[in-house]
């Protein structure tokens, strides 16, 4: 049913030029599209809201390229995957460690700011993400936090399913290992 709305509204914009369908659109994924960007960006507020901006600009701009192969929300998330990584290419890139070390100064910040402050458990899972090759940090918070199935994070980021898995398998396992070793216990 959702699906059909999405092409309903999609077929709106595109034939007819509906702004007020796009703007649907935008209050519908508008909080999926910035917390993917809140987690790339390790919880850099502002330059999420810009990247959502961007992303919704080039989906209004192209949405006549939509074929409904995929959901619109999978189409969606592609272009904000590919305007965080058009981003990195063209900026000096973000302080965001690979593979150790913890949040740096202004992101902690960002995070305290918004309303982190209590809940210690975002900021050590925050910090956890950030231990993370940026692929597996996409694929963990695709799956993990959006709930997305392997396939559709593969149309996202244009991934074989198989290396989909392998950076869900070492993300997750990475995860684990520092979670431990900061007091979290599975139970």
């Amino acid at each position: 049913m959702t699906s059909l709305n999405d092409i309903s509204l999609v077929t709106q914009v595109a034939v007819f030029g509906n702004k007020k369908a796009f703007d649907k659109l935008v209050v519908k994924y508008q909080s999926p599209v910035r917390r993917f960007f809140l987690h790339q960006t390790m919880g850099d507020s502002q330059l999420s809201d810009d990247l959502a901006q961007d992303t919704f600009i080039k989906a209004y701009t192209n949405i006549r390229q939509f074929r409904g192969s995929a959901a619109f929300s999978t189409w969606l998330m592609r272009i904000a995957y590919n305007v965080f990584y058009d981003y990195k290419r063209k900026k000096a890139p973000l302080n965001l460690p690979e593979g150790g070390g913890s949040l740096t100064d202004s992101v902690g910040k960002s995070l305290l700011s918004e309303g982190f402050r209590e809940a210690p458990l975002k900021m050590d899972i925050m910090s956890a993400l950030a231990i993370l090759k940026e692929d597996e940090r996409t694929c963990i918070t695709l799956q993990l936090i959006d709930g997305r199935p392997i396939d559709e994070i593969a149309s996202i980021t244009g991934m074989p399913t198989g290396t989909v898995k392998s950076h869900l398998s070492r993300g997750k396992e990475k995860l684990a290992t520092y979670l431990k070793q900061n007091g979290y216990e599975r139970k």
